[in-house]
């Protein structure tokens, strides 16, 4: 994205120390209850173990349920120690999972494949980065995040632009009408067109950052993907706003009928929580 003036907004920070390998290789289950780890979704407040069905991770879904600590939790299902590849249909249960607890808690993401190899190894990891659970729980508290990605057509832009810069069309005119050689006059064109489509860019996604940052908590401007689009962005909303936040991305699109834009949400905070895990590898035991 260029130009953006979103607000600059660190991700809360987890780090801690983990006391075993988060995988193990991967090799086939074994049958023994041994071969069993515990696949983390994500850390709660729960003052009580909490069950939330057979929607884990894997071929056939696991009970979802809390190893607690005091007064938070890990969201964890049983899982055979092994390396889960980030497949469509992997990162859709890992999502799926978050996204049913989400609705009932504040939740604070895992990353994608984190697995641990038993429940005093995930005791471990709450007792040990407690305090700094508590302060991203007190943080996210009743927050949800929001995607929104925008798109253009280069060529409609550019139709735009001759119409509006004079230069622009002047060139475009000489370009069409010019016997001989066309090269410099082409360049020019080109230069132009560029940096009227940057200064173009930048000024919708000005605007439209000025536009949600009354109805968000805060904004985090991510890199833009291809040549069409301009934004790519998330937002961090209060509950309490999201039915205002929906309503004002929805107005800002009639708004800007020439763009599209692409919405999505709501989600746990992915963009706002960075779980920093430090690995302690287990000494062998042979």
């Amino acid at each position: 994205m260029r130009g953006s003036t979103t607000k600059k907004t660190k991700p809360a920070v987890v780090e801690t120390r983990r006391p075993s390998p988060a995988r193990a290789k991967s090799t086939p289950p074994e049958t023994g209850g041994d071969s069993l780890g515990k696949y983390v979704y994500c850390v709660i407040q729960a003052d009580d173990p909490q069950r939330f069905g057979p929607i884990g991770i894997g071929a056939k879904p696991s009970e979802v349920h809390t190893i607690n600590y005091k007064d938070i939790a890990a969201v964890v299902s049983d899982t055979p120690l092994e390396v889960y590849d980030p497949t469509r249909e992997n990162v859709l249960a890992h999502e799926k999972v978050n996204e049913a607890v989400m609705r009932q808690r504040t939740v604070i993401p895992m990353s994608f494949g984190t697995v641990f190899k038993t429940r005093d190894d995930i005791v471990e990891l709450l007792r040990g980065a407690y305090d700094a659970f508590r302060d991203v729980l007190n943080k996210m508290e009743d927050k949800l995040e929001f995607g929104l990605k925008i798109l253009w057509d280069r060529d409609v832009m550019i139709r735009e632009i001759e119409k509006q810069d004079e230069d622009v069309r002047r060139l475009k005119g000489e370009i069409a009408t010019q016997k001989g050689s066309t090269y410099f006059a082409r360049v020019q064109y080109g230069r132009l067109v560029d940096a009227a489509l940057g200064t173009l860019s930048e000024r919708y996604v000005s605007e439209i950052f000025s536009e949600l940052r009354d109805v968000s908590v805060a904004s985090r401007a991510n890199k833009a993907i291809g040549d069409k689009m301009i934004l790519n962005a998330a937002f961090l909303v209060s509950r309490d706003q999201e039915a205002a936040f929906d309503k004002k991305v929805k107005e800002l699109g009639a708004r800007y009928d020439k763009l599209t834009f692409r919405y999505t949400g709501p989600w746990p905070p992915y963009n706002f929580v960075n779980i920093r895990l430090k690995l302690e590898r287990a000494k062998d035991t042979k």
